[in-house]
């Protein structure tokens, strides 16, 4: 049975169809406060738990679903935003932004419901630069007690701290931020700090802040360039590495102290991806001025092992056993060997993807931005297409998938109504 859950703020026409440490590194919730533990069922940030948009796969999602087949639940979302659902116990959090104010929300995962909306900012919004931006794109991290949120607003990135139940806690003026594309750097969580990043035109900043209380632990200063991924952290070369790509940079630093590791050179100046490890190596991508994706060795000699002309610019990659796997912005899924660059295969799919895809035991899930959403099997063999579902008219935020089920963001529009709804997917939904 489908359970809508239809709120006040935005008009929806029923009738239509319309951005890796392992689990045993997740960080404690702050010392003192009520929380919840993190499990390797929940999805607790930009990425998922191992920070690798890999999912837990001992209950796996459904392979097919429409507007009417396999929904558990669906509920509206006021305003509009780009991020991805955080799921930690039974509750969903993520951002929207209207005309006005920038907000987080929070749903019961069960039911869909709202449970709460918090005003962040007010204000402060400078114009859009790219159609495909929002003012509410960062990605929601939860320690199980506090929830930790980014925002750029009124010329400056914030990171702002709430408690699970909404109550703000701390916010924090992280840097001043020179507009370009947008903003969409999601926080990450390391030990008693969250660490944020706000590259921009005006010379940025890599920041771990104590979350506790929002005080600067340590800073980095980046070069007075425009860039977008988050910062991430992966266990590389035996040893923890928080990893920035873009502003001509791959650059390695020791997330517990921020003293800098080691900083090659890069092949372009805007990246949006999220790098990823096999343990070895450090993949990456970006797509201006140029196009690459590149394997660079973990201890940072700057030796690129290979490199191709790939545009792969926004939706980030998977790795799984040795073997790469992108989704190009124009839609074409490729595999190569991680190794060496070797190409296993590459297959068209169809429309442009902004959506990152992610890894379900041996199946992708890879969304478009017209909300069609391809299942395909991770192996190296060859191309194979497993299922095909479309749900909604316009999709930018990356699902989230955990417990068995899928949670999308997605708008639908009717003329130039447009409403954005979170759908809650599950096998017998």
């Amino acid at each position: 049975m489908i359970h809508r859950i239809i709120g006040p703020l935005a008009v929806f026409y029923l009738s239509i169809a319309l951005a890796g440490g392992a689990i045993g590194d997740l960080p404690d919730s702050v010392s003192g406060s009520q929380s919840y533990k993190l499990s390797a069922a929940d999805w607790p940030w930009w990425r998922g738990p191992h920070r690798n948009g890999v999912a837990n796969a001992n209950s796996m999602p459904p392979l097919n679903w429409s507007r009417s087949e396999n929904v558990l639940w669906e509920t509206e979302i006021p305003g509009r935003g780009h991020s991805s659902p955080t799921v930690v116990g039974s509750q969903i959090f993520l951002t929207t932004a209207d005309d006005e104010a920038q907000y987080v929300l929070c749903f019961d995962a069960n039911s869909g419901a709202r449970q709460w909306m918090k005003e962040i900012h007010r204000g402060g919004f400078p114009p859009k630069s790219n159609k495909k931006s929002s003012h509410a794109s960062s990605t929601v991290a939860c320690d199980g007690a506090q929830l930790y949120v980014n925002f750029m607003q009124g010329g400056a990135v914030f990171t702002t701290a709430l408690r699970c139940t909404g109550k703000q806690l701390w916010q924090v003026k992280v840097s001043d931020y020179v507009v370009h594309q947008g903003y969409g750097s999601s926080p990450a969580l390391y030990g008693a700090l969250v660490i944020v990043s706000a590259d921009n035109k005006s010379g940025g900043v890599i920041a771990a802040l104590d979350r506790a209380n929002g005080k600067f632990v340590w800073t980095q200063p980046r070069p007075q360039l425009p860039n977008y991924p988050s910062p991430i952290i992966l266990s590389v070369a035996g040893r923890d590495q928080l990893l920035m790509t873009g502003c001509q940079l791959l650059s390695s630093f020791d997330p517990a102290t921020g003293k800098k590791l080691w900083e090659v050179p890069g092949a372009t100046t805007e990246c949006v991806t999220t790098a990823v490890t096999n343990g070895e190596l450090i993949y990456s991508s970006g797509g201006y001025p140029e196009n690459h994706v590149a394997a660079t060795p973990t201890a940072g000699t700057g030796e690129r092992v290979w490199e191709n002309t790939t545009r792969v610019y926004v939706p980030s990659m998977l790795i799984k056993d040795n073997y790469l796997y992108a989704v190009a912005d124009a839609g074409i899924a490729i595999c190569w060997d991680s190794r060496t660059g070797q190409e296993m295969w590459k297959s068209r799919l169809h429309g442009n993807f902004t959506a990152s895809p992610v890894l379900v035991g041996d199946r992708i899930y890879a969304t478009n931005e017209t909300g069609t959403t391809f299942v395909y099997q991770a192996t190296p063999e060859e191309f194979q297409l497993l299922g095909s579902n479309q749900l909604g008219d316009e999709v930018f935020a990356t699902p989230t998938i955990c417990r068995g089920r899928i949670y999308t963001r997605v708008a639908f529009r009717e003329g130039a109504a447009r409403q954005e709804m979170l759908v809650c997917l599950a096998t017998g939904g």
